[in-house]
């Protein structure tokens, strides 16, 4: 068991670390088509620079070693920044499809945070 939820931990981080990563990049930049999405859901374009550099820091926050917290942090992030998207394209009426890769990322994010080592993990105190 231990070892089956070490694999999807890292199979689940790896993936959403490479596609929030080009994602972010992308967004930074303001290339490889995000300005029609964002301006079709009726957001400044100036949000792609900040979300994307937010999500390349939030990558690396995921992969670095220690910093439970700023892990934590960053899981947080993505969450917001995921379903906010999905939502976004179900309030302009966009079709389900559209909404479809925030949505498989929001779920890969659960994944990756639900199967985390220990090390990874924020200790809770008992009350």
């Amino acid at each position: 068991m231990k070892k089956r939820n070490r694999i999807i931990y890292w199979t689940s981080t790896i993936f959403l670390s490479f596609a929030m990563l080009a994602g972010g990049i992308q967004q930074t930049f303001q290339i490889g088509g995000y300005n029609e999405i964002v301006t079709a859901l009726h957001y400044p374009l100036y949000m792609l620079s900040i979300i994307g550099t937010w999500k390349c820091l939030g990558v690396i926050a995921l992969l670095i070693p220690g910093f439970p917290v700023l892990k934590e942090w960053a899981y947080a992030g993505f969450f917001f920044v995921l379903s906010g998207a999905a939502i976004s394209h179900f309030v302009c009426g966009e079709p389900f499809i559209t909404a479809l890769p925030a949505l498989i990322l929001l779920v890969v994010t659960i994944l990756s945070r639900h199967f985390r080592p220990p090390d990874r993990k924020t200790s809770t105190a008992k009350i």
